[in-house]
């Protein structure tokens, strides 16, 4: 059961192509993206109403498409236009539209009732299209429900551990005690961990002459999405000098495509009037490999619960951040779930 009343990322902008069809799936729901001639980008059920086969599989006419089994034609908006044979199409002869945002490279589709989608919902995800803001865009896959994605992203004591050789590279990281706060749709994680060796994932672009005061600040944002500032500054320095520091902006967001696979797109960006084509391969190599370890133990720790799906986790101390994020997911499933009992919203067309 997912919260359907916000917004998801279903793409990376440029994953839409400029004349062609785009197909995810998104909650389960398979989604058909592609872009109008004016350049706006629409969603629709990529499911025909007439024998359920994919839109994607069919071809654009203009900004129409058509299935590419029995030819019916769909215009923007979701109505059926043409059917070959039929005099006269059915009223319900249309598919589910959603709305959507592109907004800093990403696009956002809205999941639950059209009629509450709301814009300043959507986060700020400003580092994946400032121009002194740099980065290269990522995608992974996981084979694991999403919010045991969250959950690792709202616990960086696993940095100690699992990305030992890699974002890591101390143990003071998991020994730190983060800072956690309320913040509108979501909570903010603060962890400051000082005078420790940078590392080696820094060290693969950025020169160090010794020891470096660490921090992580970031929102992890209702369905998913964290926002962080994070970096690290010679150790002692004072926090306003930026001299000799490591400065980086992260957005990464998870999208659940079904109960148990999970869409990952992320960026991790670094701050300079210009982008340096080595630095930044260098920046994305190093995060594929760290989020490749992220997955792994992940997916390993899903395979060991799937044989006893009824052995309990033990909460401890570590587990404050993601305990508070699961206990809002849970209310505002419960609030959507009061409201539809109230006010049931049919799909919409």
């Amino acid at each position: 059961m997912f919260i359907r009343n916000c917004w998801y990322v279903a793409a990376w902008a440029h994953e839409i192509p400029e004349s062609g069809l785009f197909h995810r799936t998104v909650l389960g729901e398979p989604l058909l993206l592609y872009r109008l001639s004016s350049g706006e980008t629409v969603a629709l059920e990529d499911r025909c109403c007439h024998r359920l086969a994919p839109l994607s599989a069919g071809r654009r006419e203009g900004d129409c498409v058509r299935c590419g089994y029995h030819g019916l034609k769909f215009a923007p908006d979701g109505a059926c236009v043409e059917a070959p044979g039929v005099d006269r199409i059915p009223i319900k002869a249309r598919v589910r539209t959603y709305p959507v945002e592109v907004r800093n490279r990403w696009v956002f589709v809205w999941m639950g009732d059209p009629a509450l989608a709301d814009a300043s919902q959507l986060p700020d995800n400003f580092s994946c299209s400032h121009p002194e803001w740099h980065y290269k865009p990522g995608y992974l896959h996981y084979d694991t429900p999403y919010m045991l994605i969250c959950d690792n992203l709202l616990d960086f004591s696993h940095l100690s551990y699992v990305h030992e050789n890699t974002l890591g590279g101390s143990t003071r990281i998991a020994q730190s005690r983060p800072e956690v706060e309320r913040v509108p749709r979501g909570i903010r994680v603060t962890r400051h961990v000082p005078d420790v060796p940078p590392s080696a994932y820094w060290r693969s672009f950025h020169t160090f002459e010794g020891h470096v005061d660490r921090w992580f600040i970031y929102d992890f944002l209702l369905p998913g999405t964290l926002l962080m500032d994070s970096g690290g500054r010679p150790a002692g320095q004072p926090e306003g000098d930026m001299t000799g520091a490591v400065r980086l902006h992260s957005c990464q967001t998870l999208t659940p495509e079904t109960e148990n696979t999970t869409h990952y797109f992320f960026q991790q960006a670094y701050h300079a009037p210009q982008a340096m084509a080595e630095t930044t391969e260098t920046i994305f190599k190093g995060l594929i490999a760290a989020f490749e370890e992220d997955r792994s133990i992940i997916t390993a720790q899903y395979r060991n619960m799937l044989l006893n799906p009824d052995a309990p986790m033990l909460p401890m101390a570590m587990d404050a951040a993601l305990v508070q994020f699961r206990r809002l997911v849970d209310s505002e499933l419960a609030r959507e779930q009061a409201a539809r009992a109230t006010y049931p919203v049919a799909a919409t067309a």
